[in-house]
């Protein structure tokens, strides 16, 4: 079927709508992925669904001016990027109009000029994760697109130099890998100048893990970059995990900890502050970036008391400590409650290991200022509410999809918050993924 492509929407696809001389889904909705809007293009069903067909591209008839052709040699195979095949300036616009669209008919509201921030759109990646199969078909790489099957990749051109380096290397060291069974997963983990690196593997057994000490002894010796390395259990602990003698229940321990090789945090320093990051916690991925949404969400604010919701390893918590006078963190996973505990300043700062959620319900203090900064899923509607109950004078937002942030701004605007001022961090560029951060402030007046 001929299709004209409408726009791009969230997720990557392109929509587009079955002419109306068509067959008999005349109007229906197409999604359809390779596309950019304003191309006219033939396209081949493959799914029919009630509400939409799936599509897939045969052929671009009238290319978009916009197309460009993509960096990497694995892109029309892997499933990591979305966006190569569109100029940069063109995925800025068109995360703009997402979010925009998204917020509107989600929410229904209309956001003011978002303004948006980004910066070199390769080798930006400072934390790659990557399969591992191992045996006679051996490969490092992602998922293919829109499957399971490994698509092998030598060098991945979003991720930093030393990410590249250390993959290269792992591919070097094929034969030791391949034999070593227990290995499903890698993850690399670079500083902020792209010095220092921290690799993690994944494994099935916790029993396995004493398999991989000559390993990780190994890349360390030839990588010195590598300032440690360390090993997750993914699945179950094995028949004999109860037996304490064994050396692979010491090295990694049933309760998730993992084994470390070398140091077990790595230092990321983000404008003046520094971070250190433990084996198995979460950090943004931006080598770039970091420091421009730290800015963005606490520069310039000052007062009495904040409060760090999901606050992670305190990322936003170190500079609201260096403005307020008191500052609350909460965090419920544990090994990024270690690091916050580690992180921030032993006066003036409260930390507290509870979900979000929780600690609203039972708070009874109120603040100046509250960050936000939720996973995926968002707040939840609950939540939602309890956050505006506390009426704080400002909220700044932050979200990293534009679905689940349209689904929790209902109960904040309805509770008198207006949306001050709307940004992009392009912290994921050549992808459909975005981060975004709303300033919401309380009207005067509000119930």
């Amino acid at each position: 079927m001929k299709l004209t492509i409408e726009k791009l929407i969230y997720g990557g696809d392109g929509l587009a709508r079955v002419p109306a001389a068509g067959d008999e889904r005349r109007g229906k909705t197409v999604f359809i992925s390779g596309v950019l809007p304003g191309e006219v293009v033939e396209a081949r069903a493959v799914e029919e669904r009630k509400g939409y067909t799936r599509a897939e591209l045969v052929e671009v008839i009238t290319p978009s001016p916009e197309r460009v052709a993509p960096a990497c040699p694995h892109y029309a195979r892997c499933g990591g990027c979305h966006y190569q095949h569109l100029s940069y300036p063109a995925q800025l616009e068109a995360k703009k109009q997402i979010l925009r669209e998204t917020i509107l008919r989600g929410a229904r509201v209309e956001l003011p000029e978002i303004t948006v921030h980004s910066a070199e759109p390769w080798a930006f990646r400072n934390r790659t994760r990557m399969k591992i199969a191992t045996g006679a078909e051996f490969a490092i790489g992602y998922h293919g697109r829109g499957s399971h099957e490994l698509e092998p990749v030598e060098e991945c051109p979003i991720s930093s130099p030393l990410i590249n380096r250390a993959l290269a290397l792992l591919w070097r060291m094929k034969a030791e890998l391949a034999d070593c069974e227990p290995l499903r997963e890698v993850q690399f983990f670079a500083n902020q100048d792209d010095t220092q690196l921290r690799i993690e593997f994944y494994i099935h057994h916790a029993t396995r893990a004493a398999e991989l000490k000559p390993l990780t002894e190994t890349i360390r010796e030839r990588m010195p970059e590598v300032i440690g390395i360390a090993v997750f259990a993914t699945g179950g602990a094995g028949e004999d995990a109860d037996d304490t003698s064994l050396e692979s229940t010491r090295l990694l321990a049933r309760a998730g900890k993992p084994f470390i090789d070398g140091a077990d945090a790595l230092p990321y320093k983000v404008g003046k502050f520094t971070y250190q990051v433990s084996a198995g916690a979460f950090f943004q991925t931006n080598r770039h970036l970091t420091g421009k949404l730290v800015e963005l969400v606490t520069g310039g604010r000052e007062g009495q008391t904040a409060l760090d919701l999901y606050a992670g390893g305190g990322l936003f918590t170190l500079p609201l400590a260096a403005a307020f006078e008191k500052v609350t963190a909460v965090e419920v996973a544990p090994v990024s409650y270690h690091d916050l505990v580690r992180n921030v300043p032993r006066h003036g700062v409260r930390t507290v290991e509870s979900t979000t959620e929780d600690f609203l319900a039972s708070a009874r203090a109120g603040w100046d200022l509250i960050v936000a900064d939720p996973p995926r899923a968002g707040l939840g509607e609950r939540t939602a509410r309890l956050l505006a109950a506390r009426k704080a004078q400002q909220i700044m937002l932050v979200s990293c999809d534009p679905a689940t942030l349209s689904r929790d701004l209902p109960a904040l605007v309805a509770a008198g918050y207006r949306v001050e001022a709307a940004h992009i961090v392009d912290l994921f560029p050549q992808t459909y993924h975005m981060e975004s951060v709303l300033q919401l402030v309380r009207v005067a007046g509000a119930k």
